[in-house]
Parts: C-alpha cells; structure tokens; sequence
C-alpha cells in the first residue's frame, strides 16, 4: 500500500503511522502518541469539516488538518 498523508484518511478509516513529517508540531504530535507503528481510526469530523478526531494508542485526539497533512500513515480501511 502507499504512503499518504493522516489528513486523506476516510472518516471510520483505519491505518498505521509510518512517520510525523519535520514541522513546527511534531514533537507534540509525537509527543500524544503519532508514533511509528501506531494504529490510528478516523473517528468524526467537526460539522465545518476542520478538525477531526482520531483514536489511537487508547485516547481521542482532534488534529488540524494543517497538523494531519504532516501524519505519513498507510493503510486505508474501513471498520466493519
């Protein structure tokens, strides 16, 4: 599968970070648990469509756009 960017992941998607991207926030990205390896589920988008919620390593995390586009994951999939 591709490399693609957390912020391209469908809503109820799953996938699994391969890296957090050089940025202003990457060491709090790393810091809430967007570690390689980690698994992560698009779970609900705020009704203006910016931010998102994600859950990954047990806990909810809501992330920007600005801040997902720099979240490298794989996988695209979608729970049952």
């Amino acid at each position: 599968m591709n490399e693609f960017a957390l912020s391209e992941l469908p809503l109820h998607g799953f996938c699994r970070v391969i890296r957090v991207e050089p940025c202003p926030a990457k060491l709090r990205l790393e810091g809430v648990g967007f570690t390689e390896g980690a698994e992560v589920v698009s779970l609900f988008r705020a009704p203006s469509g910016d931010p998102t919620a994600y859950s990954l390593r047990g806990s909810v995390v809501a992330l920007r756009r600005s801040d997902a586009v720099n979240v490298i994951v794989r996988g695209r999939g979608e729970w049952a």
